[in-house]
């Protein structure tokens, strides 16, 4: 094992050498990068070229200046060693930009990378076992339809009718229109019929109850204006407390094991309780203490599956854990809801919270609940329009993964021992279902992290993606090669996380110097 990491090390960093090399070379000669300063009129232009060519080395030839270059770029692998990048064509360190854009980046991908493969992978294994089921070709074609719709489209459509619509709506102050409830009540009731399937009876049942559903809770937020100051109370937490706990024992354990069930519902009402014991901490609250409260919630729930204890103690912690952090999400969610009303209330915002450029609002200022609110609404709908995109892909390849699993022989004696269904599908074939996941997840966290050039471009977000393209079109080398650095590196760590991630999730497969 010592061996195998050494060597992909040693061969890691030889391909970064190699593949900086290049990249400098081509990107070198892409251009001149004192076009702008030969086209200008200044009275001091040549002073200006001078200047230039004398910080940046554009008086070496590339070969050369590369050495140049990877002699500051190691600094960075000595502690306090001084990391250079060099300089942008504006003087600027490379090193006090790039942080920026990294953070920008990963607030932007983040959160919709996370909600696709989890989405992703659950629909997926929802359609593999409903395979050729109404269900499965509705998700298939809505995931085509997904895939092959340019991403520029996505958010020009998002802009104009979730982010321009929504804030329409709130400004208006009308309530939903009546024929809008029905319309939307009787498209769930149509998605639900198709999600349960069943005989024509329980289809018809299905669509009654959850059209009336649908457009009861419609009707109440429309007239309670509701939209304009939400919050999920008591009975809220509640419902969704239970709800949580339900689908967690269910899926993970199954009801049968009363001891997960057990410190699920322990977990679930210590959430309850949080929800009143901790409302006047929330009001002086900071990142700091949340993510505090994060740790003691993970640690109570590893707690409380310690406790209930019995044949299967991890398979409860993990309930207990899972139970403990959604429900604690709850919680945190209607902290912020209790905010919304001052949010929208704001000067800055009047009225129109759903942003559509930029990564949150010049000159507003708030406590923690409502700067967490501005990121939101400003990072709502490229979210979405990145979570759409790479959610059809990952759908599809859990699909095929679980189809593939559930075709082999040790599937066929799992369920000839007389096992559950839910244990042969979670415990047996969840986990090589995930290897390719695996490696498209690995693929595609360098991809994300570099940014997405046409989303930041359409939002007016600065993060990785629009630094490359912006030091492209001026031939400005040095941040092209902060840029390249960071790609390449977490391409190929990750590809090595996923190597050693094979072993973890198959037991067939060995790690081997």
């Amino acid at each position: 094992m010592v061996g195998f990491i050494l060597r992909r090390i040693a061969v890691s960093i030889l391909v970064l050498v190699a593949a900086s090399f290049i990249m400098y070379v081509l990107a070198a000669n892409a251009g001149d990068p004192l076009q702008d300063l030969r086209g200008s009129s200044s009275p001091n232009k040549d002073q200006l070229i001078a200047a230039r060519t004398a910080a940046l080395d554009l008086d070496v030839p590339p070969p050369l200046r590369w050495f140049l270059w990877l002699g500051g770029a190691l600094q960075c692998l000595v502690p306090f060693g001084g990391c250079d990048l060099g300089l942008t064509l504006s003087n600027a360190p490379v090193t006090t930009i790039l942080p920026a854009a990294m953070l920008a980046t990963i607030q932007l991908v983040s959160v919709s990378f996370v909600l696709a493969i989890i989405l992703g992978v659950v629909v997926g294994i929802a359609t593999a076992l409903r395979q050729y089921s109404g269900f499965d070709l509705s998700v298939t074609f809505i995931s085509f339809f997904l895939y092959s719709l340019p991403s520029f489209l996505v958010a020009v459509l998002l802009k104009e009718f979730i982010a321009i619509g929504f804030n329409n709506f709130l400004q208006g102050g009308s309530g939903i229109p009546v024929p809008m409830i029905l319309i939307i009540s009787l498209v769930a009731g149509l998605v639900w019929q198709v999600l349960v399937g069943g005989d024509l009876r329980r289809r018809l049942v299905t669509f009654v109850v959850s059209a009336v559903a649908t457009g009861a809770v419609l009707a109440y937020v429309s007239f309670t204006g509701w939209f304009q100051d939400p919050g999920l109370g008591l009975v809220g937490v509640l419902v969704l407390t239970a709800g949580i706990v339900y689908c967690t024992v269910a899926v993970a354990a199954g009801f049968a094991n009363k001891r997960a069930l057990l410190g699920g519902v322990i977990a679930g009402a210590i959430a309850i309780v949080s929800y009143f014991a901790f409302q006047g901490l929330f009001d002086v609250s900071s990142g700091g203490t949340i993510a505090l409260l994060a740790v003691a919630t993970v640690i109570v729930g590893v707690i409380i599956g310690y406790a209930v204890g019995g044949n299967d103690r991890g398979q409860n912690i993990k309930v207990s854990v899972i139970v403990s952090v959604l429900s604690a999400g709850v919680v945190l969610l209607d902290r912020y809801m209790q905010s919304w009303n001052a949010y929208i209330s704001s000067p800055r915002i009047n009225g129109r919270p759903i942003a559509t450029v930029g990564a949150s609002t010049p000159g507003f200022q708030g406590d923690f609940w409502l700067q967490g609110i501005d990121t939101f609404t400003h990072l709502l709908l490229p979210t979405i329009s990145l979570l759409l995109i790479s959610f059809a892909s990952y759908t599809r390849y859990a699909r095929a993964g679980l189809l593939e699993v559930l075709g082999q022989d040790y599937i066929r004696t799992a369920r000839a021992k007389g096992l559950p269904e839910r244990t042969v599908i979670v415990r047996h074939a969840f986990r090589n279902m995930l290897i390719p996941i695996a490696t498209l997840v690995a693929t595609d966290v360098g991809a994300l992290l570099g940014g997405a050039i046409i989303t930041e471009r359409v939002f007016a977000i600065s993060g990785m993606g629009a630094l490359f393209n912006a030091s492209l079109q001026r031939i400005d080398l040095n941040p092209i090669m902060g840029y390249f650095i960071v790609i390449a590196i977490t391409a190929v760590l990750f590809n090595f996380l996923a190597d050693l991630a094979y072993a973890a999730l198959d037991p067939r497969v060995r790690v081997r110097a």
